[in-house]
């Protein structure tokens, strides 16, 4: 499991790989392309810097993989992992979701009898839950496949968590290029 430090470091540095890439060819790019250029190298640097994978990471990578003008940048981020990590990631997901239990299981009200009041609030609840457990499903990638709405929410957190990572290192590039910029100026 990354810490937030340790996730800055590790897209940083598969960020910067991605965008070498890109700008290596001497094809001339427009400032769409450049943009989207950016992005994609920014998206699959996240993807690939999160480890253990999660399903929002596994389906931008496998989107990507599916373009066949992205799959060269795509291979050339993507670095193999080591079988002991692997394993590592393996066993902290499942100690993580033996805890998530014990945790759902404390805050149930099991046992106790509903009043009609409280079971037509119920289902006006659950309604509004996948009226934006839908919503929810499009907006994180690989959304569509997650099955129940504990997973999807787990997803979309850890995916907002990534996505925060991600902006403050851009900024931080920002910043840095700028002090560049009025130093050399």
């Amino acid at each position: 499991m990354h810490t937030s430090s340790m996730l800055k470091k590790e897209f940083l540095k598969k960020w910067i790989k991605g965008l070498q890439i890109c700008y290596s060819s001497n094809k001339k790019m427009d400032l769409v392309e450049r943009k989207n250029k950016i992005k994609l190298s920014a998206d699959i640097a996240m993807a690939s810097a999160k480890k253990p994978a999660t399903c929002w990471s596994n389906a931008l990578i496998f989107n990507a993989k599916e373009n066949k003008q992205d799959k060269v940048l795509v291979s050339k981020i993507l670095e193999p992992e080591s079988q002991l990590q692997k394993s590592r990631d393996r066993i902290m997901s499942v100690n993580k979701r033996v805890e998530c239990k014990k945790i759902l299981k404390r805050s149930c009200n099991c046992g106790k009898r509903m009043k009609k009041k409280d079971l037509a609030t119920l289902v006006v609840a659950k309604r509004l839950v996948k009226k934006r457990t839908k919503v929810l499903k499009k907006l994180v990638p690989g959304g569509g496949s997650i099955m129940n709405e504990l997973s999807l929410i787990k997803e979309a957190l850890d995916y907002i968590l990534c996505l925060k990572v991600q902006v403050d290192v851009m900024r931080s590039v920002v910043t840095a290029a700028e002090n560049t910029y009025i130093y050399r100026t």
